[in-house]
Order: structure tokens, then sequence, then C-alpha cells
């Protein structure tokens, strides 16, 4: 399929990146962690990922865009059509409907909701979290 990756990513055990009917682009320092899926809907979506994202363990992502500095927890589902912005951790089980345009802050609940507003210690952290990828991903090379 249509999947591009930018530079020192990581994809781990069992993940999915499937872009056999919309394209999926990853940008750079980007971690797609254990048995995540990413895909998108023909001809309605596109799964696109900027910078410094870690998408959790089993987490489904599905034709949204994600900004930079962002966390998708274990088990979340954002669904088609959903912006996540800069700076925006989804909580671990989280589901996003489809055609949601977040604020920046954290996101929980089914279906989710803002617990907290944006700030720059909540982009820190998800920065920080991709970092500790670039190191992981080092084990393995």
């Amino acid at each position: 399929g249509s999947v591009t990756i930018g530079d020192d990513c990581s994809i781990w055990y069992g993940a999915v990146l499937r872009g056999d009917v919309g394209a999926i682009r990853i940008g750079n320092r980007v971690n797609i962690q254990d048995n995540a899926v990413l895909h998108a809907t023909y001809q309605q979506s596109e799964c696109i990922i900027g910078n410094d994202v870690s998408v959790g363990h089993g987490a489904n992502v599905h034709g949204c865009i994600i900004g930079n500095d962002v966390i998708i927890g274990m088990g979340a589902i954002v669904m088609d059509n959903t912006v996540i912005p800069d700076g925006t951790i989804i909580a671990a089980g989280a589901v996003v409907p489809s055609g949601q345009k977040l604020e920046p802050g954290i996101w929980a609940g089914i279906a989710a909701r803002k617990i907290k507003d944006g700030s720059e210690a909540i982009q820190a952290k998800a920065h920080a979290n991709a970092e500790h990828y670039l190191l992981y991903k080092t084990w393995y090379e």
C-alpha cells in the first residue's frame, strides 16, 4: 500500500500499517508500538501523523490527522476525519469518534472528552515520550 515513514521512526512487533485503501504518512521520530493498527477508509480519509508522536500498544488510528508531540494511549481508538492537534494526549482506552476537531489537552473516556487543558507541560511530556523511543529502537538495530 501507500505508506511513507519519516526519519528515526520505530514500528514495533505486530503493528499493522495498512495503506491499501488510503495513504499513511508518518513524520519523523514517531513510534508505532506493538499491535497498533493504522488504516483509512477508501476514498474518504488518509492517516497522517506528525513528528514526535507515540502511538501506544494496541491503539487503532483510522483515517485521521495527528499533529506533532502527541501521545495516542494504549488501546485508544481515533476514528476517520478527526484532527488531533499538537501537544495532545489521548488517554489509554479512549475513543475519539469520527469527525472531531479536538483542542490541545488531555482527552479520556468513551466518547473522549477533554479532562485537562493543553499546556507546555503536556506537550513536553508527549515530546519526551517520543524521545525515549529513539533510545529503545537502538537496542534492536
